[in-house]
């Protein structure tokens, strides 16, 4: 609903709706870049667990996250594959190890290794090269994103991986480490020799489950039948891992905060320069109520202006937001936008914007019309 007088009153002082419209696209694209990251933040703490293709992840027991590196022993393997209801179950290694340049330098990655005929817990989005390659010896798919962090030019370059050959492969595109550890995917006793364990040893079982069987059925069935081991669902160990990295180690709080801190200054900006307008035009208020202009009409007017003050911001906001996801992305910040939150953020701009004129409301809804008569 348009108000002639809320739009003349938001644009007759040019420089404080410049102030207005700061405050709101400053909260818009700090609130959306920072909801961006911890999106982007917890998607990749969890990505390979998310991919793996598996329905069931075996662990040792009371592994909290993904990269804690706690072996169990490989003759659970065909314990697990002798339980009812299961379909499919491979080794997976996922360990830290000493990548070594051409030059010499040394980068720390974190090794996938899996059984590549069956590709559980294996690399996606392949963009060249193939997944059987990694059966030839000691071969290595990376992703693209990491080539200038590996030394990495083309595929056939051999480099070295605590001591022992490497040579890559293939390339995938997008699978980011949410730390500074590229991953690097490899055959399951290429990875044992890497990250130096036993060859009876692995870190994770994972577990396909067979069509039309409980995946709750089958976990308690393994349960009853392999000690010491714990049982998660993808989604579980996924949440797991992404709680943790979020949550307990404060990285998702500090993000948050700084989302909050968005959202707080602007509230205190829009609500600074709205209140100022509306004391501009205060004996006009006045002058309405004089008249017998009801309160609703001037709810009106002040939430209208703040409206229109939200909007403008808010399509200023997203168009300087979505130009630094896109130059952000080959920087290597993983920022998700997605459409729930381009939405949500235009209700929040509202809401930011209409209840900081709810300051002016109060004070104007309290006036005296008399004011109007006097000198």
């Amino acid at each position: 609903m348009r108000s002639p007088l809320a739009h003349r009153n938001l644009f007759h002082d040019k420089v404080r709706l410049a102030v207005t419209l700061t405050g709101v696209v400053f909260a818009v694209v700090l609130i959306v870049m920072e909801l961006g990251l911890f999106f982007g933040f917890i998607k990749t703490t969890s990505c390979l667990i998310d991919h793996s293709r598996a329905d069931l992840w075996i662990t040792a027991r009371r592994v909290p996250y993904l990269e804690l590196d706690v072996p169990i022993k490989e003759q659970r393997l065909y314990q697990i594959k002798a339980v009812p209801g299961v379909a499919d179950a491979e080794r997976f290694v996922n360990h830290a190890a000493w990548w070594t340049r051409a030059d010499g330098a040394r980068e720390t990655v974190r090794i996938a290794g899996f059984n590549p005929d069956d590709n559980l817990g294996g690399p996606w989005n392949l963009v060249e090269g193939n997944v059987r390659d990694l059966k030839t010896p000691d071969g290595v798919i990376v992703d693209e994103f990491y080539k200038k962090t590996l030394g990495v030019n083309h595929i056939g370059e051999v480099f070295e991986i605590r001591g022992h050959r490497a040579r890559v492969v293939g390339f995938t595109k997008g699978i980011r480490s949410f730390t500074t550890e590229p991953y690097v995917f490899t055959a399951v006793q290429h990875a044992q020799d890497f990250a130096a364990m036993p060859t009876d040893e692995i870190t994770y079982i994972l577990v396909k489950t067979a069509p039309g069987v409980n995946s709750d059925t089958v976990r308690k069935n393994i349960l009853a039948r392999v000690k010491d081991v714990d049982v998660l669902t993808t989604p579980e160990f996924g949440r797991m891992t992404e709680s943790y990295w979020t949550l307990k180690t404060g990285a998702g709080i500090a993000i948050l905060l700084a989302a909050a801190l968005g959202l707080v200054v602007g509230f205190v900006v829009v609500a600074q320069t709205i209140y100022a307008t509306t004391m501009d035009h205060v004996k006009e208020f006045g002058t309405l109520k004089a008249m017998g202009a009801p309160n609703s009409y001037i709810y009106k007017v002040i939430l209208t202006q703040a409206a229109i003050a939200a909007v403008i911001g808010y399509t200023l906001g997203m168009i300087i937001s979505n130009v630094l996801v896109h130059y952000a992305q080959p920087a290597g910040a993983p920022i998700i936008m997605t459409w729930w939150l381009v939405l949500g953020m235009f209700a929040l701009t509202l809401i930011m914007c209409c209840g900081a004129a709810v300051i002016s409301i109060n004070k104007v809804t309290k006036l005296d019309p008399a004011m109007v008569f006097k000198g």
